[in-house]
């Protein structure tokens, strides 16, 4: 592969994971994985959550397309742009896990953002965490946040319906 499709498949990996994320969160953690996923959404005072098992998952998608893509472990059959899928993948759980576990949740560093776009990925995430159990909710995502303001008016209408339950502090 030449260098301009190597970085193209890497960002569009590292894109793509984004979406890939999104769907996995919402139809998988907050469905039929919620087993895994409701640790991350009760108060406890564990250094490890179930939802860490999440992150595993990911890290074997990672693995496994290196896998694919290394003739030490493929010989002839290796297809290259396994490697670099692999390393979108692998960059993405990287920034995942700095924005997410580290900024939002403060699990490895103390930093509360009063402005810009960090401020934002704080504030979309902590209102994915109003809803009190798996039904309803926003923002899915965990590096492209939506305005905070839509999604406030969102879980309120989600309320509204009997969609999802609130958390006091958010209802008004």
């Amino acid at each position: 592969m030449s260098l301009p499709a190597i970085i193209l498949t890497v960002i569009a990996t590292f894109l793509a994971m984004e979406w890939i994320a999104w769907a996995s969160h919402k139809y998988i953690m907050h469905g039929w994985g919620w087993g895994w996923h409701r640790d991350h959404h009760e108060p406890h005072d564990k250094v490890f959550e179930k939802n860490d098992l999440y992150g595993l998952v990911g890290a074997a998608m990672s693995i496994s397309m290196f896998a694919v893509g290394s003739p030490l472990i493929m010989g002839a059959a290796a297809w290259e742009p396994g490697t670099w899928i692999g390393l979108g993948i692998l960059f993405y759980g990287i920034v995942y896990t700095l924005v997410h576990d580290g900024l939002v949740h403060q699990r490895y560093f103390r930093w509360v953002p009063k402005r810009g776009y960090a401020k934002r990925l704080v504030q979309a995430h902590k209102l994915h965490h109003a809803t009190i159990g798996k039904e309803g909710g926003v923002s899915f995502g965990f590096v492209i946040a939506r305005d905070p303001a839509v999604l406030k008016q969102e879980l309120k209408a989600q309320r509204a319906a009997g969609i999802a339950v609130v958390r006091e502090a958010i209802q008004d």
